[in-house]
């Protein structure tokens, strides 16, 4: 009979390295730390695990400076993509004249109306085709993303529909995929089916630190507006575990 200790021990040995996509937020940073846990993790660095960080040239782009000190912490390599301004139009969070939305109703209803504002054009699909490309490069098998389909704003590209489907096109669209040499890159969603309460509590089991994270859309001054989308979903897992947000 396998223990659970030598089932992990088979998974880590199993594993070849990871692409994690890391924006500097809750969401990301608990799922860095769930990769990096099960990667073996501050204790074990053999197997490597890639951080990247995209500057998009986003209203909230405090966001990078986080995410350098997130990854420091574990002592990884993180490459941050610079994009054109030209990608991403369309966007309150890219374009000055239009603004975030704020104290969204919906929120609170669980009734998205229509895809906010915030969503940005085909941003996981960009993000998720340069952490492919880079984890076939490097002969990875793993790519996180800290996407979630329960307390979200309506992003298409969050559901576990566009996962399944981005699943398939990268077993189609690479060498690895097509070869039959090994299993083909794995899109891990560790926090696809979890609310902003339980993300939470997995990030403190996973001791990533939330001190670190910032989440707002709009911020002021590196300070959390309290108000968009981000920022009220944050604040509401927390209240729901009767906590005070450290990062505030």
């Amino acid at each position: 009979m396998v223990s659970d200790k030598d089932s992990s021990q088979k998974l880590k040995s199993e594993k070849k390295g990871a692409v994690v996509l890391l924006s500097g937020g809750l969401d990301s940073t608990t799922c860095l730390y769930v990769a990096a846990k099960e990667f073996g993790y501050p204790k074990n660095k053999k197997l490597p695990i890639l951080a990247l960080s995209f500057d998009y040239s986003q209203k909230h782009k405090i966001e990078l400076i986080k995410s350098k000190k997130i990854a420091k912490t574990l002592g990884i390599k993180h490459v941050i993509q610079k994009l054109d301004p030209g990608f991403f139009l369309g966007s309150s969070l890219t374009e000055k004249k239009i603004k975030v939305r704020k104290n969204a109703k919906s929120l609170f209803s669980g009734i998205e109306e229509e895809i906010p504002n915030t969503y940005v054009p085909g941003r996981n699909i960009l993000f998720l085709s340069f952490a492919l490309s880079l984890a076939e490069g490097h002969g990875y098998d793993s790519i996180y993303i800290g996407v979630n389909a329960l307390d979200y704003s309506g992003y298409p590209d969050c559901r576990p529909e566009f996962i399944e489907s981005f699943q398939k096109m990268a077993n189609l669209g690479t060498k690895k995929g097509v070869s039959g040499e090994g299993d083909s890159i794995q899109i891990r969603t560790p926090l696809l089916h979890l609310g902003k309460k339980e993300i939470i509590e997995l990030g403190m089991e996973v001791e990533a630190p939330l001190h670190l994270t910032h989440s707002c859309y709009d911020p002021v001054k590196g300070k959390a507006c309290g108000k968009c989308d981000s920022c009220i979903l944050r604040a509401k897992g927390f209240a729901e575990l009767e906590m005070t947000d450290p990062s505030l």
